[in-house]
């Protein structure tokens, strides 16, 4: 992803893989016209526009010797290998720099290449679970959800982008090269701070929650009628929640002290979910966000409603 972002703004990007074990990627869908193919995939697009492809199998002394001119060309070299793999070739940062001293090396892998766990191999699944991100996601009476796809990878890319270009810069300014060593699951860790924060300086463990959020009430999905069937509702002020309320045809339960403020709402969480599910399952998720008959007097948009002075 860092050699798309500087192939996007004009830098000559070279990938190599080899023909023997391509990228996975390139077998992933979707595929063009729903034909799967090595070429074909867009998921293997997506990080790879803007580039040159070169097959070199590198477990060969030929290939080595093409990827060490590679490297007498290049401003930058970037790897995502098991620790080790580059040595293994002749092609580690310090070989490199024989061939290039200004050379910007970045090598990012699962957990950094120093350290007890430097050896682990996985993707970008398997560190969202131990940075923390399945114990905080899905529902507190069921096992882990999980965020969507390879959550890290989609973060760690974000600081390798930032860093290979810090160092292009480093090197404009000093003339000198640098070593990079991005621990993906370090970068993951960036996005769990408050969590983080908030167990070593209050000793509390955050746990999965389903739909629920700290900083609003009612946060959740709702059940319409007709099957599976749902519309999501969030309040993060009291002036939401009045206007919530007018838009349900301000029912009895609605005037309850216990829903009056945030914070009695949070108290009383369970319930007032509870009744806002009797009250939507009567419409379709179309009637409460567009004008239905069926609402009657208060024939309106409930989105609407709630979108106004909220902040």
């Amino acid at each position: 992803m860092a050699g798309r972002v500087l192939g996007g703004w004009g830098a000559t990007v070279v990938k190599i893989e080899t023909s023997a074990t391509p990228c996975p990627l390139r077998t992933m869908g979707p595929f063009k016209d729903l034909v799967p193919g090595p070429d074909r995939s867009a998921f293997y697009t997506l990080p790879n526009p803007n580039k040159f492809g070169l097959s070199l199998n590198l477990n060969k002394p030929e290939a080595q010797e093409v990827a060490r001119k590679l490297i007498g060309w290049a401003d930058v070299v970037t790897e995502s290998y098991t620790p080790g793999a580059m040595k293994n070739w002749g092609l580690d940062y310090e070989e490199a720099r024989k061939i290039k001293p200004d050379i910007i090396y970045y090598s990012t892998c699962m957990q950094g290449q120093t350290g007890p766990h430097r050896l682990f191999r996985g993707y970008g699944v398997h560190m969202a679970a131990l940075a923390g991100y399945y114990h905080l996601t899905g529902w507190p009476d069921k096992d882990p959800a999980g965020p969507y796809g390879a959550y890290t990878d989609f973060i760690a890319m974000l600081y390798g982008e930032a860093i290979v270009l810090a160092a292009l810069d480093y090197r404009r300014r000093t003339g000198k090269g640098l070593y990079i060593d991005l621990s993906q699951i370090e970068a993951g860790l960036q996005f769990l701070g408050p969590v983080l924060l908030d167990y070593t300086t209050n000793g509390r463990v955050r746990s999965r929650r389903g739909n629920r959020d700290e900083r609003a009430c009612p946060h959740g999905a709702y059940p319409c009628s007709g099957e599976d069937r749902w519309v999501t509702i969030t309040v993060f002020n009291d002036n939401a929640w009045q206007r919530l309320c007018h838009a349900m045809g301000n029912p009895e339960w609605t005037r309850d002290p216990r829903f009056a403020t945030f914070l009695s709402r949070k108290e009383n969480e369970d319930e007032l979910d509870s009744l806002i599910a009797e009250w939507t399952k009567n419409f379709t998720p179309e009637e409460l966000v567009r004008p239905a008959p069926c609402l009657g007097e208060h024939n309106e948009y409930v989105l609407k409603e709630l979108l106004k002075n909220v902040r």
